[in-house]
């Protein structure tokens, strides 16, 4: 079975994938709820990775290897509301990453209807192990790293 369509594509160096926004999606005056774009952009970094190249569960098994109790957390995020979605709107979800340091990841997002920016955001993500901030694994980084440009 081809999932790749349901995981986005990846176009110059940048995750894309679609959302539709549905009812459940909206709040009374049925705009998007602010929330629900995090979940948007949650889905995008996930998909993101699943889609840079490796096979996910042998990269996780491999830096479970190395690094036992992993997670990735989100550390910060920093996020521009600039333009309403609204049900049945077919949303483009950006990401692309800025930066691969120690033991964080800093990406770049955008909700889009089509070239309309409509949210923005900055994430940084952090590796931990049994609750502390650790340095990314070898195989991870080289992944990561291979899509910023």
């Amino acid at each position: 079975m081809q999932t790749a369509h349901l995981d986005g594509e990846i176009r110059d160096g940048r995750h894309h994938m679609q959302v539709r926004v549905y009812y459940e999606d909206t709040d009374f005056s049925g705009i998007v709820y602010h929330a629900n774009y995090l979940r948007f952009m949650e889905r995008g970094r996930t998909n993101h990775l699943r889609l840079m190249g490796a096979e996910q569960h042998a990269l996780f098994a491999e830096t479970e290897v190395e690094t036992t109790g992993f997670a990735f957390v989100v550390r910060s995020m920093e996020i521009d509301f600039l333009r309403p979605a609204r049900m049945d709107d077919v949303l483009d979800v950006v990401t692309w990453p800025i930066a691969v340091k120690g033991a964080s990841i800093t990406l770049a997002q955008q909700v889009q209807r089509g070239e309309e920016v409509l949210v923005k955001a900055q994430v940084r993500v952090a590796f931990i192990s049994e609750g502390r901030a650790q340095p990314i694994p070898k195989a991870l980084r080289l992944l990561l790293k291979a899509d910023v440009a």
